[in-house]
Order: C-alpha cells, then structure tokens, then sequence
C-alpha cells in the first residue's frame, strides 16, 4: 500500500509538488549562497589584506640589546620567509652641484639595505632610472637636488666629518614610505609621522662603514616577512592570531626589541570592513530568508485542501491513523528531501560558476549543507503539522488554507503589527539623532563587535509592515463588497458577474490579505536589494574619486610643481578638464595639518564636490562662502571641536614662506566645516582660496593637477604617464589605484556579485509569490469555477473571477511592496552610513530595474491565470 500511494500521489500530483516545494528549493539556495558569499568574501578580504602588505614586520632591537640575538630569534619563527637588516641614519643635509648651481637639502634619511632585500621585499621600492646596485636615491629627492644617475652627491655632517661624496646608480619610488619610515614601538594613539622628504639608500656595508659606530643618529631594524600559511582565513581571527604571535616574539626575547606590526594593523583595519560585510550580508540576507520561508509556507499550504480530501478517503476506505500518518510523512518527507537537494545543488553549481574552487572549501560547503538542512526540516514541519492536526480532528474535508483561518488571529487582537512598527521608529529615530555606528570597536578593546540591536528596526519595520497590510487589506475586502464590484466593473474584467465576484472574494478577505501581503513582501525585498545596490555602487565611485582626488591626478611638490605640465596635459586626448590645486601644509597651533588651495569656481569642473563633504550638507552655499571671503578657509570638524572655534573666528596660520623657508602666521577667517575634500586625509586638514595662499606666502606653484577624463580612467592615466616621459618625478594615480589603496571603507569591497545573486533570486521569489502561488489557489478552487459553470456562467465569465483575484492581489502588492521597499533601503543606508565615505546625498533609483520587476509580476501572474483558465476550458476533473 505504501508504494502504491506514493507512486499515485507522484503520478497525479507530481507537477503540484513541484511547484509547492519550488519555494524551498529557491529558499536553500539562496540561503546557501549568501552564507558562502560571506565566508569567500571574508577570505577573500583577508588574502588582499595580506597582499598589501610589503614587510610583515619592522623589528628594532632597544638600545643597549644584543642586535644578533634578535636576529637569531627571528630565523627560529616558522613560516619565516626572509629577514633582512636594514639600517636608519639622520644627517644634517644632502648637497649636489649640477648645472653650475649647488642645491642643498633641510634633514635627510640614509639607509641601509642588505644585499638580499630588494629580492626579498621587491614591492618596497620600484625602479625609475639606473639600476639598484649601489646608491640610489628617493624620486623627491632627486627632483629636490635636480640629480640624475651618474651624479655625485654628498652627504652632510655624517659624524661631524667632511661631506661624504657618493655615485648615484639609481632612482626609485617609496610606494610604501609611510610604514617604511614609521616610528617603531610608537604608543597607541599616536599619529602617524610624514615620511622624509630626502631619502638616499646606501649597500649596507657602505652605510655600516659611516654609522655604525653613531648610535645617537643610528638604528638598525630586522624587516620580516612570513610565508602566511596556517593564518586563518577570516580578517578578525587573522588578526588575532597574528597579534598574538608578535607578542609571543616579543615574549621570548625578553622585551628586548620593539615591533612594528604592519600585518596585524593592515588586518586591524579590514577587519572592521569584514564586520560591515557581514551585517551587510545579514540585513540584506534575512529579509530574503524570511521572504523565502513564507513562500514555502503559502506554496506548501495552497495544497492543503486537496492533501485533505485525499486523506478523508483513505479514512473513508476504512484505513486507521498510524498508517495515514506514515503515508502523509513519506509524502511529505520525499517531496521535503527533493527540494532540498535542488535547492543544494543549484547553490553548488551558482557558487561554483561566481567563484570556481573556493566554493568547496569546507566552510562554503558547510554552509550549503545547512541551508539544506534547515530547509528540509522547516519544509517538512509546514507540510507534517497541519496534516497532523487535520487527522487528529477528524475532519472529512481537508483544512483551510493557511491565510484564512476562522477567528482573529492573536496578533491582531494585540496590535502587535503596529507596536513593531512605533519600536522601530523610535529605535531609528534613536540611532539617527546620535552618533550611530553599527560597529563597535570601544578604546582599549583588542575585538571589534557588531551591535546586533541595529537589527531590530529594520527587522520590526518588514514585519510590522507586513501585518499592517494584512490587517488592513482584510478589513477592507472584507467590507467593501460595492467598492470591488464598482473596481471589477471599471475594469471591464467581468461586468456581468461582478456583484458575485465581488461577494465571494469578500468572503475570502484573508487568504487574499495574506496573498497581498506574500506580494507586498516580495516586491519590497526586489526594490530593496536594487536601491540599496545602485547607491552603493554610486557611492563607490564617489569614494574612490574622494581618495584619488579625480578620474586621474597628477602629483608633484613644491619643488616640481605642476604648472609647467598643465597646458601639456590638457591637450591629450580623453582629458575634459584640469584644475590645478595647492597642497601646502600649515600649523594650527602645534598641530601640522594638510592645506589645499583651490579656486572654488573651478575646482568642480575636474571632480564631484557634493553636499556630504560638508558640515551645512549644501556645497553650493559653502563653496561660495569661500569664493566670497578672500581670506576665507574651511576647518575640519575635528578642528573645530579641538580648538573651539565659531564661524566668523579669526584663524592664524603658520605656513612656510617660499622667501625665507620658515614658517609665518597669516590670519584666515573660519567660514565653514568641511568633513571631506578630495586627496585630503580622513581627520584633520583645511581648505583656503589659492589666491589668497598664494599671495601670503611668495608663491603660486600648484603641487596637484585634478584632471576628468571622458573615457577610462585607468586609460587615461596611462597617456598621461606616456606624455610625462620615464623619467618624470610627477606621480600619476587613477580611481583602480584609489579603491586598492582604500583601508577604513567597505566601498573598498566588491559586493556586485552578492547584489547579483540577491536580485536575481528577487525576480525568483517575486514570480513565484504571484505567478505559483496564484496558480496553486486557483487549482484548489476549482470547484468554486465549476459551480459557477454549472450556475450558468461562461468560460469568460469564470475568467473574469480569476482575473479578478489575480488584480486584487497583484496590484495592491506591488504598490505597498514598492513603498516598503524604499523605505527599507532608506533605512538600510542610513543605518549603515559607516560604510560609506561618505554618505550619499539620497538614495538611487534604478528605473528600469524597477519596472523590470513590475513586469515580472505582471506577467507572472497572467500565465497563471492563462494556465489556470485553460485547465478550466478543458474541463477536467483535476486542474494539474
């Protein structure tokens, strides 16, 4: 008997399954891939992490420590992949004469390399002119002594003796001056000190032979680098262990040497972006779960009526419970275990197209088999339970459907829609009006943390908004038979038949609330996902263009300034504009700050200067403030606050005057707060007319050319490195260069094919809360049909009714859903402001995706009422 159940319950019902369990297959896979997007996603920030980095390590022995001990410490670690001596000196100067002239330098940085470091860390300088064996000097200082390959400089009071003469062999860039040339051992909370302007590199027998024997002006440090296996994958734990193994080092020699961890600060950094892409994934991932298992449910149970009847049968023919039961949990248990394996597969199979073999890492496909997992036993329990409950009361016809049970649901009786909606407001309003960040990383506190409390207001937002539409769309379809009589007249659906229609949809207001509300559901998460997606992919290129400055930007200094270039780059092809601007430094009282000149009529012509980038959120009104206020300057929000100042406030300056190279103070009046501005640091800088710096200080050299492409930056940044010449000192960065180089924004992250994979399981779920679940509620109502058959009705008449309910769930969904929808991406933005830098203006609409899921449901929705009704035509007893 069990075999031929089953085997009849497939034979005539097996497109009916299909189509019932279709939602947990959608939902396993869905499930599934977010959860191995967020573990490759966490691997994968935590590989580029790791690239970044040049030199592990920077390990300085103390003064007074046995500099060979240390170092024989270090070759004990595993994983080590080279060591390498590097030494550090100060001198007063360096000098060339070239061209009749004798050019001298302010203080200067001499180091030292061992023979094997430039193989070693080949990413820690890169090679302009010459070659590498022997001395070389640093790009700036070459500009600054006007030196080429073959010159001979000298260098200045090494241990009070004469200039010390040396052959240049090459000229090198520092990409990675700033962790090169930082403070070893420098306390927490202090900031980072500007590399050197003049650097020479020395062999390290040479520079031995001048300072080793000075350990006033001399240091040396060990430069580590590790082969990084057995590091986990995962930025937070990665950083932990590898803090961890730094202060184990520093354990077993005693304290005797100071480390400066580049590794565990690069990791530092991205893990706070690793904690934003998992909130990420769970505020855009738990809604489509809670989407997913709805569907499961509506789908499962629109069969209910037909598993029913098929169940009094078998009790009519005399079969007792116990074997009713195991009949219906094979059933149940067969149709569970087949989606789930869809839905398992096709996760597999959509992971392994995004992301080849890392989507069989033992996490990714730990992840799948839950997902699995879970969506069995939850499609299982929706199918068993009310089977269960049917048979326990005896009922000779199967049970209602899931969306109209007799009575008020509890519920309702308790408002609970509406509480959910007033605790998320007020919990939004709470977190808008103060100092909201997401993520947690208190002072002192190695772990940084989410605030899952963040999730509560989007989450009693869908959910209060959800029963807020099913309570009112029931009571109005419930008690307004004459207004959907009037609306199916109007429509022309079925005039002759629209007072019973109307009566009988009135009759069934919650299965159809609960069917806009399934809609409304879909629809929001669809406009959600395709907001929140198009504005943080805007908002990527707005950071990106923060950091670079411009599509491409042209670096030079005081010394080579852009002005002579200007014309030049402005004529090659794919430039639209060019805009120079200063980049001088100024004191505000004790505290060295970056100043950039600009001429505020023009500086937007070559990038986006948007209202986020200032305090007042309108940038039109400030930088015509500035443009009006000669000595006008905008001060940094951490200025501000440091130094108590008021709009209006007389500032004073100190900047280096071109005559006499020291500093000076100049007056300047406070006339705005500017929270960004293009290349400028992320905390404290200021903002000034060039003009007026220009004339203070004795000279108008612009240091930054800002140049808007019209085609490819990257292209662009090439012909304009081309016309430059090899042997140019000016640096030319692009946006690519800018997102690699972004450490404290999530916009750094790539998360396109997380929205990809969200939208396209969007147009999923969308098609099928109307489409499947239209179709399966017309299949169990086709008796209604018949009996208006009987009654007299024409087949166009009986459409009409199926029309009908399809407009009636259709049109109401989709426009609550899209409302819903922008108002969880808003939420969603706001909420997550962190990982923007900075915020956007407003949200984005992407139009055409937006009628592109309108579509959908339309059309989902008329092939399952074209199905449904040619069914009907035909005449058959059983719709499928």
């Amino acid at each position: 008997m069990f075999t031929l159940w089953i085997a009849g319950v497939f034979k005539h019902r097996a497109a009916r399954i299909a189509l019932a369990y279709s939602g947990v297959a959608i939902a396993v896979a869905l499930v599934a891939l977010i959860g191995v997007f967020s573990v490759i996603s966490a691997a994968t920030m935590t590989d580029r992490a790791i690239a970044q980095v040049v030199v592990d390590w920077q390990v300085q022995p103390k003064p007074g420590a046995d500099a060979g001990a240390v170092e024989t410490a270090l070759r004990a670690l595993p994983n080590l992949r080279s060591v390498q001596g590097v030494g550090y000196a100060d001198v007063g100067a360096l000098q060339a004469t070239t061209g009749g002239t004798v050019q001298t330098t302010g203080a200067a940085k001499v180091l030292g390399l061992d023979p094997g470091y430039i193989a070693a860390f080949p990413a820690q300088m890169r090679l302009l002119l010459g070659s590498l064996d022997g001395p070389i000097l640093a790009q700036q200082t070459a500009a600054n002594l006007h030196a080429g390959v073959g010159d001979t400089i000298s260098i200045v009071a090494v241990n009070g003796v004469a200039p010390v003469p040396v052959t240049i062999a090459g000229i090198v860039e520092l990409p990675n001056a700033d962790a090169l040339f930082q403070t070893v051992g420098a306390p927490a909370g202090a900031g980072p000190t500007a590399p050197p302007d003049n650097v020479v590199i020395l062999p390290m027998a040479q520079w031995a032979t001048l300072f080793g024997a000075d350990p006033v002006r001399a240091v040396t440090q060990f430069h580590v680098g590790f082969t990084h296996a057995g590091l986990p994958r995962n930025p937070e734990a990665a950083f932990i262990a590898e803090a961890g193994r730094a202060r184990n080092f520093e354990a077993a020699v005693a304290g005797a040497a100071l480390i400066g961890d580049n590794l565990a600060a690069r990791l530092d950094a991205v893990r706070g972006d690793a904690i934003y892409a998992r909130v990420i994934f769970l505020f855009l991932g738990v809604p489509a779960a809670m989407l997913a298992i709805l569907l499961t449910v509506s789908l499962l149970s629109a069969d209910r009526d037909s598993k029913g009847r098929s169940e009094a049968l078998l009790r009519l023919r005399g079969v007792d419970r116990r074997k009713i039961v195991r009949l219906v949990t094979a059933e149940e248990a067969i149709g569970a275990l087949g989606a789930a394996v869809v839905g398992c597969l096709a996760a597999l199979i959509l992971s392994a197209l995004q992301f080849g073999a890392a989507a069989f890492a033992p996490a990714a496909l730990g992840w799948i088999g839950l997902a699995g997992v879970g969506g069995f036993v939850i499609a299982l329990l929706c199918g068993l339970l009310p089977a269960l409950r049917r048979i326990r009361e005896d009922t000779v016809v199967g049970g209602r459907s899931y969306f109209s049970r007799a009575g008020v649901p509890l519920w309702q009786r308790l408002w609970l829609d509406l509480l959910a909606l007033a605790a998320a407001a007020a919990i939004f309003l709470q977190s808008a009006s103060s100092n909201y960040q997401v993520v947690l990383a208190p002072e002192g506190v190695t772990a940084t943390a989410v605030d899952y409390t963040a999730f509560l207001s989007p989450l009693l937002f869908w959910i209060g908004a959800v029963l807020l539409t099913i309570r009112l769309a029931a009571w109005l379809i419930g008690r307004s038979p004459k207004g959907l009589e009037t609306a199916i007249r109007q429509t022309g659906i079925a005039k002759g038949t629209a007072p019973s229609i109307a009566v009988g949809l009135t009759r069934q207001n919650r299965r159809l609330a609960g069917g806009i509300a399934l809609v409304s559901l879909a629809f929001s998460f669809a406009f959600a996902v395709a907001i929140f997606n198009l504005t943080y992919n805007g908002q990527t290129r707005v950071d990106a263009e923060l950091t670079n400055g411009a599509d491409v930007t042209v670096t030079g200094s005081t010394a080579t300034p852009v002005g002579p270039i200007t014309a030049q780059i402005a004529a090659l092809p794919g430039v639209a504009a060019t805009v120079p601007m200063q980049h001088r430094f100024a004191y505000v009282g004790n505290d060295l700050q970056d100043l950039y000149g600009i001429d505020p009529a023009q500086i937007g012509k070559a990038t986006s200067v948007v209202d986020a980038y200032f305090a007042n959120r309108d940038a039109k009104a400030t930088l015509q403030a500035l443009a009006t206020t000669a000595d006008g300057v905008l001060v940094s929000q951490e200025t501000v606050n440091d130094f108590q100042l008021a709009l209006g406030d007389t500032v004073n300056l100190r900047l280096q005057d071109a005559t006499s190279n020291q500093y000076k103070a100049i007056p300047f009046t406070f006339v705005g707060v500017a929270l960004e501005f293009p290349t400028a640091p992320k905390d404290s800088f200021l903002v000034a007319n060039a003009a007026y710096v220009a004339a203070q200080t004795g000279t108008g050299a612009n240091e930054v050319l800002l140049i808007r492409g019209t085609g490819d930056p990257q292209t662009l940044a090439a012909t304009v490195r081309d016309s430059l010449g090899a042997t140019s000192t000016y640096r030319v960065s692009d946006l690519a260069t800018a997102f690699s180089i972004i450490s404290s924004s999530l916009t750094a992250v790539d998360l396109g094919r997380l929205t990809t994979i969200e939208i396209a399981f969007a147009v999923l779920l969308l098609a099928a809360a109307t489409g499947m679940l239209l179709y399966l509620g017309f299949a169990e109502r086709r008796r209604s049909a018949e009996i208006l058959t009987a009654l007299g009705a024409s087949a166009s008449e009986v459409a009409g009714f199926l029309w009908s309910e399809a407009a009636i769930i259709l049109v109401p969904g989709a426009v609550i859903g899209a409302a819903i929808g922008v108002a969880a991406a808003d939420m969603l933005v706001k909420l997550l402001s962190g990982i923007f830098d900075p915020p956007p203006d407003a949200l984005s609409y992407p139009v055409a995706g937006l009628a592109g899921f309108v579509l959908v449901g339309i059309i989902a929705s008329v092939v399952a009422v074209w199905i449904a009704r040619h069914h009907l035509a035909q005449g058959t007893s059983d719709l499928l």
